[in-house]
């Protein structure tokens, strides 16, 4: 069986058991060789919820994670470098040979 089908067939298998309980499954609500199935192909049980679209997203993907902290540190260079110049010290602090 393709890997891809086994990732369908680990969110049928939450999917079906959310329809069947009428709320999001627990894994005391499956045998361990079905935790151990879904975790293998899903990864974490509440991340395979998620990978299922059966509980929103708690934790933002690494690509937005790495757009906003080079954002941040782009808006950290532009402050460091308006201050420097506001503060009469000039941009090259190479020292000068005596």
């Amino acid at each position: 069986m393709p890997e891809d089908e086994k990732r369908r067939q680990a969110i049928s298998m939450l999917t079906d058991k959310q329809s069947k309980l009428g709320r999001l499954p627990k894994r005391s609500d499956f045998t361990p060789e079905e935790v151990c199935f879904i975790k293998q192909k899903l990864g974490p049980f509440p991340r395979a919820l998620e990978a299922a679209g059966l509980k929103p997203v708690t934790k933002p993907s690494a690509a937005l994670l790495s757009k906003q902290k080079r954002k941040r540190a782009a808006l950290r260079r532009k402050q460091n470098k308006s201050s420097a110049v506001g503060n009469g010290i000039p941009k090259n602090t190479d020292q000068e040979e005596e």
